[in-house]
């Protein structure tokens, strides 16, 4: 029994050992109801919903395994200028073992109408804010200390920009945005425990499509790349029924969209699947739970990822949201 206790934890060190390469290259955290709020991969979604939309989130990732990714955030946008313009502010703190990172956005967004109605938009988004990026070297332990280890927290503060743009109508959405255009550039080098930054890019899409009077269908995709990691592909699909709740799931995996020649060949994808629902106990309240579980190499391993997200909105007089806001 012991023996094998002690294999589990040799074959868990083995395996975030692994992921810690990706997790490197990946820096932003990761979620499973970006599709409620795409504020946190897209400045061009500030003002969508067209009200004071307030959104918080607390995600814990691989429950059971020690320095697992813990991340947080909060956003609020909401609309100027008739509608044309939308603004937002999110604050977001990302935890993995000894490194953190807090952030700060502010958005700018401009929505161009596209129709009459208005209730199709193409929006251009921009982002600026600053990142501390920190490494807690009291948190480190390995068999061999290297010379230049940090004894206390080693941390540095950098600008950073998003852009994005962002179309909608009611039945169809779709979205591209990169971010960390600026602090890829700043020489950290001095610091050698902190990751250098890396920009990312992310494409969205999703339709709605309604299958009778109360219920309607909406799968969507997010492909996720940074060029120093595998590709990351979500296939989602939700259920609404009554306009009073989502329920559906996703299926997060590695793919290959061109050659990664720099990778070593045996990376893991780490193969995800989500359940997830949303309901809402008012019209301007919504709460969503989402259960992540491993169908890779930590399956066994981890007691699974729990992430909860609360949603608030408060109607302003420039709305002219005649219809729900689906994505």
């Amino acid at each position: 029994m012991r023996q094998t206790y002690y294999i589990r934890r040799i074959v868990v060190l083995f395996i975030l050992t692994l992921s810690t390469r990706l997790l490197y290259a990946q820096q932003d955290a990761q979620q499973s109801q970006y599709m409620f709020n795409g504020i946190y991969i897209n400045p061009a979604y500030a003002g969508y919903k067209e009200n004071i939309n307030l959104h918080s989130f607390y995600r814990s990732q691989w429950t059971g395994i020690e320095g697992s990714p813990r991340s947080m955030s909060l956003a609020v946008d909401a609309i100027a200028n008739n509608g044309n313009v939308g603004l937002a502010f999110q604050l977001s703190n990302d935890r993995l073992g000894a490194q953190s990172n807090l952030a700060a956005y502010a958005n700018y967004a401009y929505r161009l109408r596209i129709n009459d109605d208005e209730d199709t938009r193409l929006a251009f988004g921009l982002g600026l804010g600053l990142m501390q990026l920190s490494t807690n070297g009291n948190l480190l332990d390995p068999n061999d200390p290297e010379p230049e280890m940090p004894l206390g927290t080693q941390s540095a503060i950098l600008p950073d920009g998003r852009l994005g743009i962002y179309y909608s109508d009611s039945k169809f959405y779709a979205g591209l945005s990169a971010d960390n255009l600026i602090s890829q550039y700043i020489d950290i080098r001095n610091k050698a425990y902190v990751a250098q930054p890396k920009p990312h890019y992310y494409l969205t899409a999703g339709m709605l499509i309604p299958l009778n009077e109360d219920i309607m269908l909406k799968p969507s995709l997010l492909l996720k790349d940074d060029r120093g990691g595998p590709t990351s592909l979500d296939i989602n699909a939700f259920f609404m029924f009554g306009e009073k709740i989502w329920i559906g799931g996703s299926y997060r995996t590695g793919v290959k969209l061109y050659s990664k020649n720099y990778l070593q060949g045996d990376l893991s994808n780490l193969n995800s699947a989500v359940l997830a629902a949303e309901v809402f106990p008012a019209k301007n309240l919504r709460v969503g739970y989402a259960f992540d579980f491993s169908v890779g190499p930590l399956k066994g391993y981890s007691g699974g990822t729990h992430e909860i997200s609360v949603g608030f909105y408060i109607k302003t007089r420039q709305s002219r949201m005649l219809t729900p806001r689906y994505f």
